[in-house]
């Protein structure tokens, strides 16, 4: 198996087979990350994805789930995407899930009869960063996407049947645009409806334009008690949509999964009893770990 640069997967994915058809991310100026700092955007080869696929098959006598890495996948060409999914639903007859990283704007730059043939060659669901449903968060972190952008590329993969995960940042306003980043994140979820969603707490990565913002006193790290605030505010506004809630990454002080909207209440309560005995709420800043 051929692996270049550093490499990343969601935590849901962690039990899946990564075949690598993209280097980095087209995009690859959000201030917050650091992921794919280390190359320039690149489609891989079909012959050395498909040696790949081949290597993957030799390995693992059964493989039910594969993820498409790195970054936004789908912004490659419709025919060379939907030839790899091919070549996956051929050598892996048993698959079940086939995920991969996308941006809403790479739904938008593509016709709804190119993402439907997509889904028609196996693709289950892609993992759309959101970030923040704030228009001034979303300028400041140099995201490439307006709050219209998202919706519109969540209506088109929704019309193509291909699920989406929406991950988002708590904390991503900073001390100051806390409120604002819940209100306005919460709100632009009620318009899309993802299929899940994947909260995160704020991580300042190294060497990130924001870390440097941070020195600078551009950024103000926001409290514990704020990302517990923000959590609570979406847990009491968001609406009933049906919704997997993947709130327990590494880095959440409050860590919660489920099926919404049936967990709403004890995930308030949970969140609630954070709030009032997590002693990291005293702290003056969020403290995280880089991915």
């Amino acid at each position: 198996m051929h692996y270049e640069g550093k490499i990343y997967r969601p935590w849901m994915e962690a039990d899946s087979i990564l075949i690598q058809t993209t280097l980095g991310c087209s995009n690859n100026q959000c201030t917050f990350c650091t992921m794919f700092d280390d190359k320039r955007f690149k489609v891989r080869e079909l012959e050395d994805i498909f040696k790949d696929i081949a290597e993957a098959r030799r390995l693992y006598p059964k493989v039910e789930s594969i993820f498409l890495i790195d970054g936004n996948v789908m912004a490659m060409r419709t025919e060379k995407l939907i030839a790899i999914l091919d070549q996956i639903k051929v050598t892996f007859p048993e698959l079940k899930n086939l995920a991969l990283y996308s941006g809403f704007n790479d739904f938008r730059r593509k016709s709804i009869s190119e993402l439907k043939e997509i889904r028609s060659a196996g693709l289950t669901t892609a993992y759309s960063g959101l970030e923040s449903g704030d228009p001034i968060v979303l300028e400041r972190i140099k995201k490439g996407m307006t709050r219209e952008h998202a919706i519109k590329g969540m209506e088109l993969a929704r019309e193509a049947d291909i699920k989406v995960l929406a991950s988002f940042i708590f904390g991503l306003g900073g001390r100051e645009r806390s409120k604002e980043h819940a209100i306005n994140t919460t709100s632009l979820l009620n318009i899309m409806r993802p299929d899940a969603i994947a909260p995160m707490a704020l991580a300042i990565q190294p060497g990130s334009e924001l870390e440097q913002e941070l020195h600078n006193g551009q950024f103000s790290l926001p409290s514990p008690l704020q990302i517990l605030e923000e959590e609570k505010y979406l847990l009491e506004n968001m609406d009933d949509f049906p919704c997997f809630y993947w709130g327990d990454h590494g880095n959440n002080i409050a860590s919660m999964r489920g099926e919404w909207p049936a967990a709403r209440q004890p995930f308030l309560e949970h969140i609630n009893k954070h709030i009032s005995l997590n002693p990291m709420t005293k702290k003056n800043v969020i403290e995280t770990y880089a991915w």
